[in-house]
């Protein structure tokens, strides 16, 4: 019997890829290029320290860049707008167990996103401890917990979470939290941390999601999810009721959406955390999207050189021409800075 259904898992695992290859492979196929252009952003580490995967990347108004890292630990860190570092945040914090995300808020308030402790932070802008959301699980109830797996939780309980991914804000400061890996819902609390609803089961239907793995909003407060494993977007209202879903770009892993008007939402496909050679040949592009779904353009591919990505996680889009790609393979931030044609610009941006 066991054989039986991990020969079923299999099946429907290699189903479910070659699914999400095929979308990847048309979107391909599909979309322009955009140029651009692409450095390795980050040029002074702490000393004695070298940079890890890099999980999380985001920027705040003053062009400063927080990066979140599993270097051994998991860490937060800021640099100034040219790549030098500026401090880090809650170093050693009992907040952090697997590094997945960081993001920063309308007033430059700095959250960490952490599966491994299923804790959120949120930091004052000078590293002051603001807020704390979700539980640290006690070690006594991790014992009968196989590393590395995802089983299915659906506890979905107010206050804590289950390997969460991502946090977002609307225009209100409501939060907004992608959760995750083992509990596949949506969660919102008021600006305070107070619990207001949740929405999702696990699934590939209407309300449902298969590792919701990003989130982000726009200016009119609609929630955008990386709904990884389903290869869609998923789009809610501010209450949390579907709308709509996008599936012309591959499996997403990361999701950002620019300021100012209009605004733009950018997407990577990743090719998975270790770059097998079949996904890479298909993957690793970002794409860059009008609010309702249209597709734009696309940059980038599979691999390590500069204008490559390794497996990018997270995105970084404040300004709509310069995207920040924090990469788990290649260990380092890119800066990209887009050049659309003149043409593209004028008819469509």
């Amino acid at each position: 019997m066991r054989r039986d259904i991990c020969a079923t898992v299999a099946v429907g695992v290699l189903l479910c890829a070659a699914q999400a290859f095929g979308q990847a492979a048309k979107a391909r196929e599909t979309t322009p290029e955009i140029p651009f252009d692409s450095v390795s952003f980050i040029k002074k580490m702490p000393p004695g320290l070298y940079m890890g995967e890099a999980i999380g990347v985001a920027t705040n108004s003053k062009g400063h860049v927080f990066v979140m890292t599993r270097s051994g630990e998991s860490r937060v860190f800021e640099f100034d707008r040219d790549g030098n570092f500026v401090k880090e945040f809650g170093e050693g914090s009992y907040g952090y167990g697997f590094a997945h995300g960081v993001r920063v808020d309308k007033d430059d308030n700095v959250w960490s996103v952490d599966e491994g402790s299923n804790v959120i932070l949120k930091y004052a802008p000078d590293g002051k401890l603001l807020m704390v959301l979700g539980k640290r699980p006690d070690s006594i109830d991790q014992l009968n917990r196989m590393p590395g797996t995802a089983p299915y939780s659906g506890a979905n309980r107010p206050y804590s979470f289950h390997r969460p991914t991502d946090v977002t804000w609307d225009p209100q400061g409501n939060i907004f939290v992608s959760d995750g890996y083992t509990d596949s819902r949506i969660v919102k609390y008021d600006k305070n941390g107070r619990f207001i609803k949740s929405a999702g089961t696990r699934g590939s239907g209407v309300n449902q999601f298969s590792t919701p793995h990003g989130i982000t909003a726009d200016a009119q407060g609609n929630i955008y999810v990386a709904d990884r494993g389903n290869s869609r977007i998923v789009v809610l209202d501010n209450d949390l009721n579907w709308k709509t879903t996008f599936e012309t770009v591959g499996a997403p892993w990361g999701l950002c959406i620019s300021q100012g008007t209009p605004q733009f939402l950018y997407s990577t496909a990743s090719s998975g955390t270790v770059m097998e050679v079949e996904n890479a040949a298909i993957t690793g592009e970002i794409y860059k999207l009008q609010l309702d779904g249209t597709v734009l353009g696309r940059f980038g591919k599979a691999g390590k050189a500069l204008k490559e990505f390794a497996s990018t996680h997270t995105l970084d889009c404040r300004n709509p021409n310069e995207v920040y790609v924090a990469e788990i393979n290649a260990w380092r931030v890119q800066k990209v800075t887009l050049r659309p044609s003149s043409s593209s610009s004028s008819s469509r941006d």
